[in-house]
């Protein structure tokens, strides 16, 4: 039956709705918790532990993205936000989704918000997003399956504040988004309520590229009794565009055309859209039954549909100095629900104090997708592509049609206990069962199914010599089961589930009397029996053993004098230390991780001038990343630089951003797994925000 995005929403107010906590927000009878608003430097987070608890009390590297650095540089979608990260490499993710890797691991699967599993393959929208945290290394201690170079964790925007606002965007290739941010406490009823949303639509640099998309997101905050409240939110959001996997290499490089270059099929706005359609809602309950007792219940229920259409590179013939397109068909229609009931327990044990945390979480996931793919659907120039007629619907029978079920049961503990005055320490475990099956609907393909136990352990330990100076030494484990977030196959389906381990030191300072925080890692990962898929072929590569040896510099926070930066630095030696696997001829093994740049580094500043102005600026740098296992094909190294000026009244912002003033060339994200689709990075453009609030 189909939705209406106003029905749903007001149904999931008047029913069960969503989502979860960070740092707190009071008004005069509802305490909620949501994104803090401390600028650029941000003191506390509970996505790596899930506690209220000081990021410098977490044996781990949390990067936490916070909503006026987003202001100030423009940000508009989950790609722009994570730029602010060192270690993070950019994915096209098939031209339909948000995919990313960090520290030279694949995070496909590794998208949350709010704590609560979001791994639906779409693009997001900031329109409801306070801040964004990044959690390094495995977190399959707290979070469940997957998380091998980290997590993200979206925190959303949560009543509680009594102030509105909106605002209108305007920008280069037509441009044009809106957004309103409607909040205002009821203190009278006990209670709190927001509704957030967008409406863009714009052109875009690449050609036949356009974007139309809408976001609307309500919640309430009910306070039930001095010791119990009550969150329900719900979600809509639709996105639709081109379907664009990028441009093809020549010669071991992306091939040299204009940035605007399209490989793909005539009249694309019809026959290479991706149309995705995200409802969730949800409910978080938190009672306190005493000052050291606490209980806290989420739920959160989705509904993902996708229809894809798209014409790639499948392979190029440099003599003849051609390309020939395949062409392929994606349908997506998802559903699932997860709850977690999580008790915290603060107590004095041997003359400790400990913060225990018990939870368990149950959940399941219906994915079904029907695939279509067409090889030699038509050829063009490589240089000069004119783009053809090809068939809407691929030729031939469906490559894939099927139904994957996915449940999950687990239970875990951790404890954050106070040795000593100086000392602290984390520990925890969790235990999954994840079983999957795949229910196939192409006659002579059998079912499959699997079941995985799993253990995932943490430990650490810091040192705090001084209010202002942690150290922290730690171990982690998490693992990844065959297919992850996709459905069993019958090359994957007896494969044991990948392991990941982590080890950690690193150091997190206070600085400018509490006004900026610094931090330093140091790190290595190892994942064992990794494979990977090729979307060309859709073929599964046994790829092997990875290891990331890094260090990664982040510093955030006020300068004074009006002066605020952010800056970010990660080397990561990666390689494939172990592998069978060949990819363009090559053998995998000793190669570099693809999109994994051994250097990358990010700053931004910002100044207040007298008379409410201000001035920003700021560069990027991604060092040499491969685009295929082989490593045949380069993305080469490139630096970008942005500026932006500013006007700030009581209730009025104007805010000018420049992007990439050099006029930069460069490949801004690669596939992963194919040489051939390589996406060319956006020119000079600008773009202007009026934002104001009542």
């Amino acid at each position: 039956m189909q939705k209406t995005p106003l029905a749903l929403m007001l149904a999931s107010l008047s029913l069960s709705p969503y989502a979860a906590a960070q740092t707190e927000q009071t008004m005069q009878t509802v305490t909620v918790t949501g994104a803090s608003d401390e600028g650029y430097r941000i003191s506390s987070s509970n996505s790596a532990s899930k506690i209220d608890a000081p990021l410098r009390d977490i044996p781990q590297t949390v990067n936490v993205v916070p909503a006026q650095l987003l202001r100030d540089q423009g940000a508009r979608s989950l790609q722009d936000a994570l730029k602010n990260v060192p270690g993070i490499g950019l994915s096209t993710g098939d031209g339909q989704r948000d995919q990313v890797t960090i520290r030279g691991f694949s995070a496909i699967s590794d998208q949350f918000v709010d704590g609560m599993r979001d791994d639906a393959l779409y693009f997001r929208d900031l329109s409801n997003i306070g801040q964004v945290e990044v959690v390094k290394g495995p977190a399959s201690v707290l979070y469940g399956r997957g998380s091998s170079g980290g997590m993200i964790n979206r925190i959303s925007k949560k009543p509680g504040v009594d102030r509105s606002e909106v605002s209108l965007q305007v920008g280069s290739w037509g441009q044009k988004r809106g957004e309103f941010d409607l909040a205002r406490n009821l203190p009278e009823q006990n209670a709190a309520v927001r509704l957030t949303g967008a409406v863009e639509d714009a052109d875009s640099y690449r050609d036949q590229q356009f974007l139309e998309r809408q976001a609307l997101a309500p919640s309430a905050l009910f306070r039930i009794s001095p010791d119990t409240q009550l969150l329900l939110q719900a979600d809509y959001l639709h996105d639709k565009r081109v379907t664009d996997f990028g441009n093809p290499s020549y010669q071991g490089r992306p091939v040299n055309v204009p940035a605007s270059t399209y490989y793909g099929a005539a009249n694309a706005r019809q026959f290479d859209f991706s149309e995705s359609r995200v409802y969730s809602y949800g409910f978080t309950l938190d009672h306190r039954f005493t000052a050291q007792l606490s209980l806290r219940n989420a739920f959160r229920h989705y509904d993902y549909s996708l229809h894809r259409n798209n014409t790639l590179v499948g392979s190029v013939n440099e003599t003849a100095r051609t390309v020939s397109l395949t062409r392929g068909n994606v349908l997506r229609d998802e559903d699932g629900y997860n709850n977690q009931t999580e008790l915290t327990q603060h107590a004095e044990l041997g003359g400790m104090q400990h913060t225990v945390l018990y939870g368990v979480e149950f959940g399941k996931q219906n994915k079904y997708q029907l695939v279509r793919s067409q090889a030699n659907a038509a050829t063009v120039s490589l240089f000069n592509p004119i783009a053809p007629v090809v068939p809407f619907t691929a030729g031939g029978a469906p490559t894939a049609n099927n139904l994957g079920i996915f449940k999950v049961a687990s239970a875990y503990v951790q404890d954050l206990v106070t040795l000593a005055p100086e000392w602290k320490a984390l520990a925890g475990v969790r235990y999954d069962r994840f079983e999957q099956q795949t229910q196939q609907r192409i006659a002579g393909l059998a079912n499959l199914s699997r079941t995985d136990r799993n253990w995932s352990p943490r430990a650490g330990l810091v040192y705090q010599p001084s209010a202002t100076q942690s150290y922290y030494a730690s171990f982690s484990r998490s693992f990844q089961p065959s297919g992850e977030g996709f459905a069993l196959a019958a090359n994957n389906v007896d494969i044991a589930p990948e392991t990941t381990k982590n080890k950690e030191v690193g150091a997190k300072y206070d600085l400018f009397g509490g006004r900026a925080s610094a931090g330093v890692s140091v790190f290595q990962l190892t994942r064992d029996n990794m494979k990977s898929s090729d979307p060309v072929t859709n073929k599964l590569l046994p790829v092997g053993t990875q290891r990331t040896n890094g260090v990664e510099l982040t510093f955030g926070g006020d300068l004074g004098d009006g002066w605020q930066a952010w800056a970010g630095y990660a080397w990561l030696d990666a390689k494939m230390i172990a592998s069978v696997a060949k990819d363009d001829g090559q053998l995998v093994q000793g190669k570099q991780p693809t999109l994994t740049p051994k250097n990358s580094a990010n700053l931004w500043l910002t100044k207040s001038l007298a008379g409410h102005f201000g001035v920003g600026g700021g560069l990027n740098y991604v060092g040499d990343r491969f685009a295929n296992p082989g490593n045949t094909v380069v993305l080469p190294s490139y630096v970008t630089a942005d500026a932006m000026v500013y006007y700030r009244d009581r209730d009025l912002d104007l805010t000018l951003n420049l992007l990439n003033l050099a006029d930069k060339a460069y490949t801004i994200a690669g596939h992963g797994s194919n040489k051939n689709l390589n996406l060319p990075g956006a020119p000079r453009s600008a773009q202007l925000t009026a934002r104001y609030r009542f």
